[in-house]
């Protein structure tokens, strides 16, 4: 479905104007790239081995059109100046950094030029601009397309899961700026091509930028420090996109505090005199120039008085750490979720599935220019801050329109089918007992829906990380973490338990759905009048009215929600469909466990036998060469980032259903005393009383693995 086809079936029974709907698609209509390809480039060998000469997509209701647009359509990121990264040269090598070789070295996917990429950027990098200047930016595709290899063929998934390693990326950039600052010559080479582009007229104003650049990303990275490296396929996005709110919500005020206060500072707390001379006369709301100023005021006067130990103390007191890495969600059937997130963090009615995406922004470098006015505002009275009065305008460079375009847009992506003609065909053999054992052991969570039907809905089964078993590090983050309120103090946030009145401190992700919402809510300054409350008119109508997903209740075992816990049902995980789960490599939440076989297997536990087969305590990551017998990505003998299941947010345990004894609890609760007798390991099977062994559910054999695994490919 086009961009067209979508806009007309949203007209139906609608009472926008036509001016509106068709003012909305003019940037569409421009865009339109329809290279049959769709951008792909091949890859000879790369550093893990990886070589593929020829790509395959494969029919997910998306056109070659709807696909370059997906990779390219910009949504309001500002990493960097455009030019400079067209600009930068690897550390130690007089080579581009952008070069294929080198980006898909990170895991971003190589593109060739096309109409709509002409700089031939990787799949998810795109040209930005606001207020009148160029950028860089990051658009969902560039962790959400993915791509499996099999001899020499790359099979590109829409959707899919990235292989990316952000982390990494980010690092790397801000020590190519820093070399280039350094190198004399690297620096020379890169002021004469930035000043070519005729973007900058002065030397000086490409070095101010430089420095500008380099504070900014290395405080990012500072910010965001976690003891845990994420490695490929993974990222901590939430803890991220938290920081990045707290960063911004933050008030002079309480930066004053913190700067006084020795018990953070020590013996480097601040005078009045200095505070005053950091803060140089900022308001409450600060600009994004004023708070970058601030920044590098206090790690200027920190550093030179030796407070490092003061810096770090004054990091962990303003921000959390994002130590919760998960895999990137795929995305078919998303908008046809009632709750999202590996967690259920957002429910997607309403205006809340564009300020889930948003949030999503936000976290890719969205320039927020928030601002504190006084007098009447629409925006305001949306977003609960009243119709007159003070209110914090949300003003931003995120791209509210486009991020509705993208969940349009979504709405026609259906999951990939296994693609018989390039991997090995299903075992037909195997698929009856295959389903009989997914009806016994995975439905009850795992729910089958049709995955082209335009009308299906998926229910997220929630459970208690605790019931789930698997790592619970990510949803514990999303309950505890906690942040100064700063200028949302004494503003009010809708919960599912009534409205939350935020304190001093408050949960993040309180602080997340206030910010969002305030985005989505205030109009587009960078667009000129008409277009501006055009659009604004049009997002709010659609928010309101097209979304067919409408408040309600979550379903499964989880804590719920209360007065004294607005946020406790956060501490569980989601169990999704599993149509084009064979796409989607690694598993569970946290990417612990590398194939769906192994997934089928036990995590070794004491006292368990040495002769058995259970999941894998160490594995690579970072190949994108397919196991059509496993189903999953190669994990081992490449040298590729070297995963630890031992490690505080890796761990590999849980979700054991099929795996270690249970209880068939599909047609009803079992009394506890069958459950006990079920789950006690010790009983052998001809010892239980068989009206208690039919509620008992034993370990699949190996030959049922096989099966159950041949089923879940025709998904």
């Amino acid at each position: 479905m086009n961009q067209f086809s979508i806009a007309l079936e949203k007209r139906r029974n609608s009472s926008i104007p036509v001016l509106i709907l068709l003012t909305a698609l003019l940037p569409a209509c421009a865009a339109l790239d329809a290279d049959p390809d769709r951008g792909a480039t091949i890859v000879k060998q790369d550093v893990f081995g990886d070589s593929f000469t020829a790509i395959k997509y494969l029919d997910q209701g998306w056109t070659p059109t709807d696909s370059l647009w997906f990779y390219t359509i910009t949504q309001g990121s500002d990493m960097m100046p455009y030019d400079f990264f067209l600009a930068l040269e690897q550390v130690d090598k007089a080579e581009p950094f952008r070069s294929n070789e080198n980006m898909n070295r990170y895991r971003y996917l190589p593109q060739k030029v096309t109409s709509s990429n002409p700089d031939g950027l990787p799949v998810g990098f795109v040209k930005d601009d606001y207020k009148g200047k160029e950028y860089l930016g990051l658009t969902c595709s560039a962790c959400h397309t993915g791509q499996i290899n099999y001899k020499g063929k790359g099979i590109r998934i829409d959707g899919g899961p990235a292989s990316a390693d952000m982390e990494t990326f980010m690092a790397d950039i801000v020590r190519a700026l820093i070399a280039t600052l350094k190198n004399e010559e690297v620096r020379n080479r890169f002021v004469k091509n930035v000043l070519a582009r005729g973007n900058y007229k002065t030397e000086a104003e490409v070095l101010a930028d430089l420095k500008k650049y380099r504070e900014r990303l290395a405080s990012y990275i500072t910010i965001n420090y976690s003891s845990l490296h994420y490695g490929y396929a993974r990222l901590d996005a939430f803890g991220r996109i938290y920081n990045r709110v707290l960063e911004h919500v933050i008030n002079v005020k309480e930066l004053q505090e913190l700067l006084r206060d020795p018990r953070i500072m020590g013996s480097h707390a601040m005078t009045e005199e200095q505070i005053r001379s950091i803060t140089n006369g900022a308001g409450d709301v600060l600009s994004g120039a004023e708070r970058d100023s601030i920044v590098e005021n206090i790690v200027t006067t920190l550093n030179e008085n030796n407070g490092w130990e003061a810096l770090g103390r004054l990091r962990k007191k303003l921000f959390n750490p994002p130590d919760a890495p998960v895999s990137y969600p795929f995305l078919w059937d998303t908008p046809q979720h009632d709750y999202v997130q590996w967690n259920g963090l957002t429910e997607n009615a309403g205006l809340k599935a564009i300020a889930r995406n948003t949030g999503e922004a936000i976290g890719v470098f969205g320039t927020l220019d928030w601002t504190e006015n006084k007098g009447f505002s629409i925006s305001a009275f949306i977003n609960g801050q009243g119709l007159y009065g003070r209110h914090i305008s949300y003003y931003s460079s995120v791209n509210v329109q486009n991020l509705r375009l993208i969940e349009a847009r979504l709405l026609s992506l259906q999951s990939p089918l296994w693609p018989e003609d390039i991997l090995p065909p299903i075992d037909e053999t195997r698929l009856a007992n295959g389903r009989s054992l997914f009806n016994k052991h995975c439905v009850s969570c795992h729910a089958r829906i049709q995955r082209d039907d335009p009308d299906r809905r998926v229910v997220a089964h929630m459970s208690r990380a605790s019931d789930v078993g698997t790592d619970p590090q990510m949803a514990e983050n999303s309950v505890s973490y906690q942040g100064f309120s700063g200028i949302l103090r004494n503003q009010y946030v809708g919960m599912s338990v009534g409205d939350v009145l935020l304190d001093r401190r408050a949960p993040v992700a309180a602080l997340l759905t206030r910010a969002t919402i305030g985005v989505v809510a205030t109009p587009d300054q960078d667009k000129w009048f008409l277009r501006r409350w055009i659009d604004w008119i049009s997002n709010l109508a659609a928010g309101f009215r097209h979304n067919e997903i409408k408040p309600s209740i979550k379903h499964g075992d989880y804590d719920p929600d209360t007065t004294a816990n607005p946020v406790a049902s956060l501490k569980s995980y989601k169990a999704r469909p599993l149509n084009g789960i064979w796409a989607t490599a690694p598993y569970l939440h946290n990417g612990s466990v590398p194939t769906l076989y192994d997934l089928l297997l036990p995590k070794r536990r004491p006292g368990d036998p040495q002769d058995g087969e259970y999941r894998p305590d160490e594995f690579e990551v970072g190949a994108r060469e397919f196991d059509p017998v496993k189903v999953g990505l190669k994990s081992s003998g490449y040298g590729g980032f070297m995963f630890k299941t031992n490690i505080r947010g890796n761990n590999n345990a849980g979700h054991d259903y099929g795996v270690r004894r249970t209880v068939d609890e599909s047609d009803g609760p079992v009394d506890q005393k069958i459950k006990d007798q079920c789950m006690d390991e010790t009983i052998k099977d001809e010892l239980v009383d068989k009206s208690i062994r039919d509620k008992c559910l034993y370990p699949m054999s190996k030959e049922q693995r096989l099966d159950l695994l041949e089923y879940l490919k025709t998904l």
